[in-house]
């Protein structure tokens, strides 16, 4: 039932259609007719009009035909001025009103009844575009096959490298047969950033004497000139390159080059720049915190560190950038204090209590209480009143990692007059971690009638809670 409705739409459709397509065919030949009429009615007076007459409906003719009616319409009534009464004009100004009223016909000004114009652009583009695609096709056939090449060169490339490169680091006789071989097989510059490349991989894993011989070969072949070359180009990517290369090879020529690039809007460039200035200012390998201007964000924090581990390189005393203008630097130095359990650096934490950043204090009060300085409490209980809320709980948990009994009676204090549980808790949780003293203290406190302290003591010291 459901195919014949749709069956029987599909051909009501269809009929409608036709009988639309004849109408328009009659209205088509209807108005041939009449301009052919009207055509043969002036055509007496043509002549009398004179050259530019005819000029002027040759243009209006033409641009009716391929549906540019603004222009139709303007040398129709410039032709009507010489002859006012060509009924053949005003039948075709008439048509002209007709189609402007249309939206269809209107629309971009196209006569879509006699498409001509639109019929050969459509052609033109759908050609263009055919052309275009079959280009596109043919180019990405000839990269890929070119890309194919490459791959299937660049993997040549690397067995000879590393049969070559083995052989110069292990066997006796090779350390004057290599060098030569190595240099007539990167003649071409795709094949020495491939063997540059090469001994970068290699060297990660090579440490002492190997080491030592991979750099010499590295300076015997000049690969160091194209390192440096890449350091001083303007492509970042490719500077990025060229500031690993000289790290992993420890060449220190561009050092200022590196320097400046601490400065870059690049943060690739610049992460980069100061991972690469930890490797190669052997005096003072983090000393470009010392011209940081810009934030030293926690991921170039994190790559600075795994930059140490990897290398296993020596680390300053950090306490050094405390008194930076750069907050970031300060957070950082605050980290690697903790890290590094520089505990010998309190002295200067002490001046990091009383920063005027809220979120620098922070991170102080939590260093301090990682590192158990306990010279710190009698601060810490100071400073606790005119702190802001975060740091409050920052100092009860310090206190928490330090069990001294010197802060019993401040704890106890903070149970008492603080109004907010959480703070309670904490407070609770650092006089359990007194030991026996803390738990006696505890015990009277729930006792007591004073105040009913026995919801958040029994909280805290239930041990089924972690």
């Amino acid at each position: 039932m459901i195919i014949d409705r749709v069956t029987y739409i599909l051909f009501f459709l269809i009929l409608i259609e036709g009988l639309i397509n004849v109408s328009a065919q009659a209205n088509y030949q209807d108005s041939i007719v009449n301009s052919q009429q009207s055509i043969s009615e002036d055509s007496n007076f043509y002549k009398s009009y004179g050259v530019e007459y005819e000029i002027m409906l040759d243009k209006a003719d033409r641009a009716y035909r391929i549906g540019f009616y603004k222009r139709a319409k303007r040398f129709y009534e410039k032709a009507s001025l010489i002859n006012p009464t060509s009924s053949y004009i005003k039948f075709q100004l008439k048509k002209i009103r007709e189609r402007s009223t249309n939206f269809r016909n209107s629309l971009f000004y196209f006569n879509f009844d006699q498409p001509d114009l639109l019929i050969k652009s459509m052609s033109y583009l759908i050609g263009y575009f055919i052309v275009s695609m079959l280009i596109i096709l043919i180019l990405i056939l000839v990269n890929r096959e070119r890309m194919d090449s490459d791959e299937k060169r660049k993997q040549q490339l690397r067995e000879q490298y590393q049969s070559l490169l083995v052989d110069y680091l292990f066997a006796e006789d090779s350390i004057t047969r290599v060098p030569a071989e190595i240099a007539k097989i990167a003649a071409s510059a795709f094949s020495r950033r491939l063997l540059i490349d090469q001994m970068i991989d290699l060297s990660v894993n090579l440490t002492g004497a190997a080491k030592d011989n991979l750099r010499t070969l590295y300076f015997k072949l000049k690969l160091d000139n194209d390192s440096l070359v890449k350091t001083y180009s303007r492509r970042w990517h490719v500077k990025v390159k060229g500031f690993r290369e000289l790290a992993f090879m420890d060449i220190t020529d561009a050092n200022d080059e590196i320097i400046r690039c601490l400065h870059s809007r690049n943060d690739i460039v610049r992460m980069e720049a100061q991972m690469a200035m930890v490797r190669l200012n052997h005096d003072d390998p983090f000393g470009f915190l010392d011209h940081l201007e810009k934030p030293f964000t926690q991921w170039e924090q994190l790559s600075v560190y795994e930059t140490i581990m990897f290398h296993n390189l020596s680390f300053p005393q950090f306490d050094r950038w405390l008194i930076s203008k750069n907050k970031s630097v300060v957070m950082f130095a605050l980290r690697m204090i903790e890290v590094f359990k520089q505990n010998e650096a309190y002295s200067n934490l002490f001046y990091m209590l009383v920063n005027e950043d809220a979120e620098i204090r922070h991170l102080t009060i939590k260093v301090i209480g990682n590192l158990k300085l306990k010279d710190a409490l009698p601060h810490l209980k100071r400073l606790y009143k005119n702190e802001t809320y975060e740091n409050c709980l920052a100092i009860i948990r310090a206190m928490a990692k330090m069990p001294d009994e010197s802060v019993l009676n401040f704890l106890k204090l903070v149970l008492d007059k603080e109004d907010d549980v959480q703070l309670q808790i904490e407070a609770a949780m650092a006089i359990n971690n007194q030991g026996e003293t803390g738990e006696l203290a505890l015990q009277k406190l729930m006792n007591s009638d004073y105040k009913n302290y026995q919801i958040i003591i029994k909280h805290v010291i239930d041990k089924r809670i972690s």
